[in-house]
């Protein structure tokens, strides 16, 4: 049974005792594999990465039937427990945001890929962040410096 979610392990313990360092999976659900000279790597058992994909694949299209029963009131009471942020947003940008979410989460989860649901919520993060501090979304809202509004549609080249 795993008692705790990771451990750090140095990636050159694995390349120097790599039955011992993969017995260490029995206690934890993954090994953190520090690097000097690049990225951290993760090593974990293969039934366990299906697991959690399979929770993750639950979670992202349960989230979008949420979305999609269209119950703002009850969304937006609970989007706080899991996006503190969010109480920045104002309603239209939460409506957006929980549309952008559902039709994201979807999509990541038939691929097996959540890179574009992280980068999502950064995203709507950073949105919030400048709703949340008044003297930056005036900056950046005021014209002629500020937001310009939609940029039109570029007219097509005229032939040579």
């Amino acid at each position: 049974m795993t008692t705790a979610p990771y451990e750090d392990v140095p990636f050159s313990e694995l390349l120097h005792h790599p039955a011992a360092t993969a017995r260490r999976l029995d206690a934890v659900r993954a090994l953190r594999l520090r690097r000097r000279d690049a990225g951290d790597l993760a090593l974990m058992r293969a039934d366990q990465l299906e697991r959690d994909a399979s929770v993750v694949d639950f979670t992202a299209r349960l989230l979008a039937g949420l979305i999609r029963t269209d119950n703002p009131a009850t969304l937006r009471t609970l989007l706080p427990e899991a996006l503190p942020w969010s109480v920045f947003l104002p309603d239209e940008d939460v409506r957006t945001m929980l549309a952008e979410l559902a039709e994201t989460a979807r999509g990541a989860a038939s691929l097996g890929n959540l890179t574009p649901i992280a980068l999502l919520l950064t995203q709507w993060r950073h949105t919030a962040e400048i709703h949340a501090d008044p003297e930056l979304h005036a900056a950046l809202t005021r014209e002629p410096e500020g937001d310009l509004g939609p940029v039109p549609t570029p007219a097509p080249d005229a032939p040579a």
